[in-house]
């Protein structure tokens, strides 16, 4: 007798960059097919997508995030990405302006409909010191976790190679235990994480929740630290567009495992963008619907069920972004 496969897991997409312009078909500034978000959206609904919370990284992105997460029905976050750190220096008006044009937005936008649910995406990027050098990133990482406990809000993070620092700010800002409860934090989770064994440790001792996507799963260390999360310290996601699954990977041996009815909805067919066909996905432009594939990945490494660790993700993300199973409803559009 053929094995009935369940197929309605739930999920939450901690973080979609859902601005991007992949999402209305333009690449690289040229319009290369319709804009197909409605079929996204679709996409990810049928794959048990319940809600998303949309990233902010500059400025001007939280502007956008928060618009669209008011018109879809989702959630987002108001931030600067260390990358985009030195916009406090040149915008008009100074550090001073940029920071107070960040509070206001985030001050006014703390209930209903699309409302900001953390601070971010901010922290420290090593990787990429050529937008912004070390030092302009961690004063303007100080000040935007001062905005974490004017509002008590929970930290979007962004570490790469730069976990030291990091951890190092967070302590003497008085994150260091607890997620930052004596200083008015909420915690926070360190999102698209490659970190290592100790770092993984070391964010949890803190009191800080670990997302995962497809880069967090590349190599091999990756799925050893992945595996090394607590169950009640896991958060999914897929970053998309980025952050894709792809054949080169070493999530590919438990993506092999994938049933087909849930490879259908979480992998569906693709094609080109010059190939463009509505209700089909288009091929290196990663979707919120892939989350199932991440969630996948961690069930197998875990070894518990993927309903135990889907649930488990769910359930840290209510709790982590105080959301209530009421407020969630999947995009109309």
């Amino acid at each position: 007798m053929p094995v009935t496969i369940k197929t309605d897991y739930r999920f939450i997409d901690v973080g979609v960059n859902l601005t991007d312009d992949v999402f209305r078909g333009k690449y690289h500034g040229k319009k290369r097919h319709d804009d197909d978000m409605h079929a996204i959206l679709e996409r990810a609904r049928n794959a048990g997508v319940k809600s998303m919370i949309l990233t902010g990284t500059s400025l001007c992105e939280s502007q956008q995030v928060l618009t669209l997460a008011k018109d879809l029905g989702f959630f987002c976050t108001i931030g600067c990405h260390p990358t985009r750190s030195a916009e406090f220096e040149t915008s008009d008006g100074g550090a001073d302006a940029y920071l107070s044009a960040l509070d206001a937005l985030v001050a006014n936008n703390l209930h209903g409909k699309g409302r900001v649910v953390a601070i971010g995406e901010c922290g420290l990027d090593y990787d990429r010191t050529r937008f912004a050098m070390p030092e302009v990133q961690q004063k303007y990482f100080r000040l935007q976790l001062l905005l974490a406990k004017k509002h008590s809000l929970p930290l979007f993070l962004h570490s790469r190679a730069a976990h030291t620092d990091l951890v190092k700010i967070l302590r003497e800002e008085g994150f260091g235990e607890e997620g930052g409860k004596a200083v008015g934090g909420k915690g926070g989770v360190v999102h698209s994480f490659t970190g290592s064994l100790d770092e993984v440790s070391e964010l949890m001792d803190m009191g800080f929740y670990i997302s995962v996507n497809g880069c967090s799963l590349k190599n091999e260390e990756n799925l050893r630290s992945a595996k090394a999360i607590h169950r009640n310290r896991v958060l999914l996601e897929t970053d998309a567009p980025w952050c894709s699954m792809t054949g080169g990977h070493a999530s590919k041996q438990h993506l092999a495992l994938l049933p087909l009815s849930l490879r259908e909805l979480y992998f569906p067919a693709s094609t080109k963008p010059e190939n463009f066909m509505l209700g089909k996905a288009i091929k290196g432009r990663n979707e919120p619907c892939a989350i199932g594939g991440v969630a996948w990945v961690m069930h197998e490494l875990h070894g518990i069920s993927l309903e135990e660790i889907t649930e488990s993700a769910f359930k840290n993300t209510l709790e982590l972004f105080s959301l209530s199973p009421e407020e969630l409803f999947t995009s109309t559009d």
